[in-house]
Parts: structure tokens; sequence; C-alpha cells
């Protein structure tokens, strides 16, 4: 086992994309949603267009713009924005509350409930989402994830990449943040945790955003574990 290794006890992981696959997830849920009312729509292009939407909606949380909202509330705020361009204007209040409810219902990659069990018998694991408490609860129960806790940004009122997101999941672990490594498929949210003194595992999720999307670029040795999925990163953490 490598020093990273051995000095981490807890391993928090980052959720949407990482853990599950939103984008394919989504899809599923507009298509069958638009067949019921006999419309076309590009299923793909409507998942990602709401997500285009959730890192601008939590800056204006975060500029003072909107008050404080979980992401429920958020993905409702970018539905009811975006319903209209894809011709889906027409659906019931109803409709529209169980299609927001399609991030609660996101399906795991297939390495996921192994490599999160095999993990889970030498560390800790715990969520770090931005994904509300309520959220990230029944997408454990419906993906069948075993995580030993649930953190989510809720309970510090702070989106990642804030550095009260990062601290809280150590203090709420009773541990040294060094102690604690992120795993997440977004270099961009290791590098802000890597700054506030957490270890950091990359878990390359190529089909996140389609297969036709490149990987984000990386330095080699920039994190101390790269890994090609959660089976991987437990073999090299030999868990």
């Amino acid at each position: 086992m490598s020093h990273a290794a051995s000095a981490v006890k807890a391993l928090a992981f980052d959720v949407f994309g990482t853990v599950v696959d939103w984008r394919g997830s989504v899809a599923r849920e507009v298509a069958a949603l638009a067949r019921q009312h006999h419309i076309e729509v590009d299923a793909l292009a409507f998942a990602d267009a709401w997500r285009a939407g959730y890192a601008p909606a939590m800056d204006r949380v975060r500029t003072g713009e909107l008050p404080w909202m979980h992401i429920d509330t958020l993905h409702h705020m970018i539905l009811d924005s975006i319903v209209s361009q894809f011709g889906l204007q027409g659906l019931s209040d109803s409709e529209r509350e169980h299609l927001n409810k399609a991030w609660h219902r996101l399906a795991p990659w297939p390495d996921t409930v192994a490599g999160l069990n095999a993990l889970k018998k030498q560390f800790t694991i715990t969520t770090l989402s931005n994904g509300n408490f309520s959220l990230l609860t029944a997408m454990a129960k419906n993906a069948g994830l075993p995580w030993d806790c649930i953190v989510s940004a809720e309970l510090f009122k702070h989106y990642k990449p804030d550095p009260e997101t990062y601290h809280g999941v150590a203090s709420l672990l009773n541990l040294p943040i060094g102690q604690v490594m992120l795993c997440a498929s977004h270099p961009s949210d290791l590098r802000a945790a890597k700054t506030q003194g957490m270890r950091t595992a990359y878990v390359m999720r190529p089909f996140e955003f389609g297969e036709h999307v490149p990987l984000p670029k990386v330095e080699t040795g920039e994190f101390d574990f790269v890994a090609q999925d959660f089976v991987d990163l437990a073999r090299q953490l030999a868990a």
C-alpha cells in the first residue's frame, strides 16, 4: 500500500457523473415522458441542457442573487426554463415534479456498486455532493449504493467547490482533512479539494458527457491516484 493510501481513513465521493450516469438516466426518463405525449424530443440534448444550467444556478446563489436553496429547487427552476425549448411546455405540474425527481433515480455506472462495496471493507465511504440530503438518500435507496453515511452540501449551506464543503466533511467524520480523499471524475472539484489539503483520486468516466466528448486534461502526478473505475481504485488502494 502506498503512503498516500495508508494515510487515508475515509473516501468522499462526488456523485453526479462519478457515481451515477446522470446523462443517460435523465435522457431515458425524458424520452419516456415525451413518448406518452407523442412528442419527438432529443432526450440527450435535453439532459445536456438541464445539466448546463446547474453551475450558473449555483453561482446565482453564491452571489446572493438567489437565497440558499437545495438542488431539487434549482433543478426545477432550470427545468421550467428549458421545457419550451424542447416542445415540452405542456407538461402538467405533477409531470414536471416527477421528471424533476429523475435526479433521485439516477442509475449507477456498471462498476459502482461492486467497487464501493470493495472500498467499504477498508475505508469509511461517504458522499460529498451538491445534491440535497433527500435526493442523495433516495438515490442510494434506489440504486443500492452502500454508503456508510451521506454528506450533502446542504449541511454546510455551501456548494462545492467552496472550501466549507471539503472542511465540512472532514469535520463531520472527525478526521484531519489530510486523512480524507475525494474521489471524483471532475478535475476542477479535485483541484479545489487538494488546495484545502484533501487527498485526491481521479476516476475516469469517459461517457459522462457522451462518447464524443474527450476526457478532461490532467497533469501526470497531479492527483494521488488515477483510476479507470471504482474497481480499479479498490485494487490500487488494496481494498
